[in-house]
């Protein structure tokens, strides 16, 4: 293999030290990527010293460990991995204003091999950054590597996407959404199209409704610069989630090559519309003070770093309906909360009661659930049987079965594609512009005041638009 470069844009920030570098310790423990060559860059006056501290920890506290959870190895230390120590060591921190085009040729100067520019930055910086690059010779092949959100809205989803098409082809784009690297994400696909008790089963004839829930106990934990500016709708719902209901209704393609699957992916995104009205298919709210675990929260509006004003909501919810053949009717319910007191991470599957139970048979009281698990990692089916004593009195029971970890945390997946300039776990222009269009009616109704900002106390469940 040849010789690779990482060039993080925005080396500094949140993103690089909790995520990107993380996942990147563990593709290199796990024996991926040799040769590779990390360069960080951005204004802060760091040095290669510094910024190889930075890598050292990062790798050592989390990337190894990661590869060993997957391994059920003893947790390696950064210097008993070779691959990782030697990257670390040979790290470089050149700043960079990534704005201006004489940096950034310096900074391309100094890769070696095959390219991969990581833009850790705001959405605005980014398209600056892109804007930039229009007038330096980017090396053949370079892939560019952008995280969400791609864009703030449509509009300019589209307009960075044109500028992108100027740079590079479409192939050497990654949009990165991590939870496509997420093992049980991935694992719908197994689910639906490798087992034929479920596959027929999961249409419109036979399925009720849809929920798909990412609520967290986690409040804003210091990130109010990037979340205050985005809220629970583009941070989680525009992207994340949006992900996993194309995962759970595209028809099955023909192979898992980059180009069939994200055909299909783009086809029942382009289906997806909002149920109703924004008034009454979206709910917002923000996080009041409350305790949390053993924890007090303050207001979010209170919390340091907070424009009140902006009026960003830490919850949100949509209902979405999927206009296909086989989804048509069926309400996709996609909710996200921050500061709630119990962690709700799945998507439901909740199914139509049978036509008639018999006059004679009693306690058919729930209807069939099948629960797929974000966090922890695993599949429950809920339905009814005959329990013991009375043979004509029906329980409610529920089979479980935990998924594997993947080899990777989330960020080294989908690292592994860019650096394999394997695009299937990337996000394709249309699809970013489709996941804006799908929420740009809420977010408008939103800003007109249509739909009021309610509240709710750090530690309860929250409101909820079927509550």
């Amino acid at each position: 293999m040849t010789d690779q470069t990482l060039i993080i844009l925005g080396a500094s920030g949140d993103l690089t030290a909790r995520l990107l570098l993380p996942g990147l310790g563990a593709l290199l423990t796990a024996g991926h990527v040799p040769g590779l060559t990390l360069i960080g860059a951005s204004t802060d006056d760091l040095d290669d010293s510094a910024w190889r501290t930075r890598v050292h920890d990062a790798f050592g506290a989390h990337g190894a460990a990661a590869a060993a959870e997957s391994t059920g190895q003893e947790t390696p230390t950064t210097d008993s991995v070779p691959a990782t120590s030697d990257v670390a060591d040979r790290a470089r921190w050149i700043r960079t204003d990534v704005t201006k085009a004489s940096d950034l040729r310096a900074l391309l100067s100094a890769a070696r091999g095959s390219v991969a520019v990581f833009f850790a930055l705001p959405p605005a910086v980014t398209a600056l950054a892109c804007e930039a690059l229009l007038d330096v010779d980017l090396p053949p092949g370079t892939r560019l590597v952008l995280e969400k959100p791609f864009g703030t809205g449509s509009e300019s989803a589209t307009a960075l996407n044109a500028l992108l098409a100027k740079l590079v082809p479409e192939e050497q784009v990654h949009r990165v959404d991590h939870f496509l690297g997420k093992s049980t994400v991935l694992n719908i696909l197994g689910l639906r199209f490798a087992n034929r008790i479920f596959e027929p089963i999961l249409d419109s004839t036979h399925v009720e409704s849809v929920d798909i829930v990412f609520d967290e106990n986690l409040a804003l934990e210091g990130r109010a610069g990037y979340y205050d500016k985005a809220g629970a709708l583009a941070d989680m719902i525009q992207s994340h989630l949006l992900q996993i209901l194309a995962l759970l209704t595209m028809e099955a393609p023909f192979s898992m090559a980059a180009p069939e699957f994200r055909d299909r992916k783009a086809d029942v995104l382009r289906a997806t519309r909002l149920w109703g009205t924004p008034a009454d298919s979206s709910l917002r709210a923000r996080y009041t003070a409350g305790v949390l675990g053993d924890r007090k929260l303050v207001n979010y509006a209170d919390e340091p770093g907070v424009d009140p004003s902006r009026g960003t909501e830490t919850l949100a919810e949509i209902v979405l309906a999927v206009d296909t053949w086989r989804w048509a009717g069926v309400p996709f319910r996609l909710r996200s909360g921050k500061a709630i007191g119990a962690s709700r991470k799945e998507a439901v599957i909740t199914f139509k009661r049978p036509p008639r139970v018999p006059d004679g048979l009693h306690g058919c009281d729930q209807p069939d659930r099948l629960r797929i698990g974000f966090g922890p990692d695993h599949l429950a089916l809920d339905f009814n049987i005959n329990g013991p004593g009375d043979p004509f009195e029906l329980d409610p029971i529920t089979l479980e079965a935990s998924f594997g970890a993947g080899e990777l945390p989330p960020y080294g997946e989908v690292l592994r594609g860019v650096f394999d300039s394997d695009p299937t776990l990337s996000v394709r222009a249309d699809t970013a512009e489709q996941c804006w269009r799908i929420v740009e009616p809420v977010t408008s109704a939103w800003r007109a005041g249509e739909v009021p900002l309610r509240e709710y106390p750090a530690g309860s469940t929250g409101p909820s638009l079927f509550l």
